[in-house]
């Protein structure tokens, strides 16, 4: 069921988030830990969440909050390509494309670019251009529902599916869920 990230669609992402490499995310060699990229996928979708209304407590364990969840939604897999170096101060954009896969199953690919700055002013030789991406990397976590007490595959809380569906990908198109789950055939 391993699956490796893959470009997403072209279309505009369902979320885009701006985030700045801060120095504490890079390594003695400058450039971003490859873990930090994961985190940052992670922390994008937990704010996807909350702009749509989903409070933390209801999702993740929150001590004191008083919500007692009933289904957790663990990551199952998680996968990052990475395709150029980021350094401190590098300005990132993170777009969001959550997909249904099962009913207790979800994904998020995650694509992680950074920003160009435009060139100069026009001049009479070249007209001004707006800022570009370069992508830097592409990324996807797998989450399945499980009931919290006795770890069984159950479907996704209301408040996911809700989320599913305002993100327009919550169909459940069989087609789409077999190429999604199966296995990335490698020809060498």
């Amino acid at each position: 069921m391993s699956q490796e990230p893959t470009a997403m669609s072209p279309a505009t992402p369902w979320l885009q988030l701006s985030r700045s490499v801060r120095f504490g995310d890079t390594d003695a060699a400058g450039v971003v830990q490859f873990h930090q990229l994961l985190r940052w996928c992670h922390e994008a979708y937990e704010e996807s969440l909350e702009r749509f209304g989903i409070p933390a407590a209801l999702i993740f364990p929150t001590p004191g909050a008083g919500a007692d969840l009933a289904v957790a939604v663990p990551i199952v897999h998680c996968s990052a390509d990475y395709r150029a170096a980021l350094v401190c101060g590098d300005p990132l954009n993170i777009d969001l494309e959550p997909r249904r896969c099962t009913a207790e199953m979800f994904e998020v690919r995650y694509r992680i670019s950074r920003r160009q700055p435009a060139r100069e002013p026009a001049t009479d030789q070249a007209p001004a251009d707006p800022a570009t991406e370069q992508p830097a990397a592409i990324a996807l976590t797998r989450h399945r529902a499980i009931g919290r007490l006795d770890r069984r595959r159950c479907p996704l809380p209301e408040s996911l599916q809700r989320w599913l569906e305002a993100s327009d990908a919550g169909g459940n198109d069989q087609a789409a869920t077999r190429s999604v789950l199966a296995p990335k055939r490698l020809d060498r």
